[in-house]
């Protein structure tokens, strides 16, 4: 697990021209450029490193401020960040994962509004506290307070980042119900197997050891 900077696959993109000026100037303008990197900032959205064509780098932008190769400026809505990314980074500590059963397949994902906006798997990106040493000040591996980030190509020309309970994937050989499981409850169960309460290891140095099941807690 990477702290801060992690490397993500390469994605050729475009980039709001304004971001490079700060959001002072060339607003509706584009260029060319490639995606190959995020910093993970507690309590901030993802942020995305670019390199140009000139090979200038600019660090440390959100996802609203790229699009899609192969479309104008004019095709592609200027959605909020908020939308495109429901939550903050979780910790300084990023994982960044491509998912081999959702490489290449589609999904959509509801917004704030309501509104369901469809789009295709890139990567993910996910949280968690590496050191137990060092004081855990985040929520990354609180069970109902999780989440990741799937990083998906919108079929607006956008990009988003956006967590499993927004998330519905299309997988034509498997995903053949057609419902949104809105019933559904947050997972808040902390799991252990290792419950001393319940059992305990045979006091000797046998290799195969009994297990004993407790009584009482006892």
């Amino acid at each position: 697990m990477a702290y801060l900077n992690a490397n993500i696959p390469v994605i050729y993109a475009q980039i709001r021209r304004e971001y490079l000026y700060d959001l002072k100037a060339h607003h509706g303008e584009v260029e060319d450029c490639l995606l190959f990197g995020v910093a993970s900032i507690t309590g901030r959205p993802i942020l995305f490193h670019a390199i140009m064509e000139n090979g200038a780098v600019f660090y440390r932008l959100p996802i609203s401020a790229f699009m899609q190769r192969g479309f104008e400026p004019e095709e592609v809505p200027r959605t909020r960040l908020d939308q495109l990314e429901l939550w903050n980074c979780f910790s300084y500590y990023p994982a960044v994962t491509n998912y081999d059963i959702l490489d290449g397949q589609s999904g959509k994902y509801i917004d704030k509004n309501k509104v369901w906006h469809t789009g295709s798997y890139l990567f993910t990106v996910d949280w968690a506290h590496p050191e137990s040493n060092i004081v855990d000040t985040d929520h990354s591996e609180i069970p109902a307070e999780h989440k990741c980030a799937h990083i998906l190509a919108l079929d607006d020309g956008n990009y988003a980042a956006q967590p499993n309970n927004r998330l519905i994937w299309s997988i034509p050989s498997f995903t053949v119900k057609d419902e949104i499981p809105f019933d559904w409850k947050v997972q808040t169960s902390e799991w252990n197997v290792e419950d001393s309460s319940k059992w305990k290891t045979e006091d000797s140095d046998n290799y195969f050891y009994e297990i004993e099941e407790t009584k009482n807690g006892k």
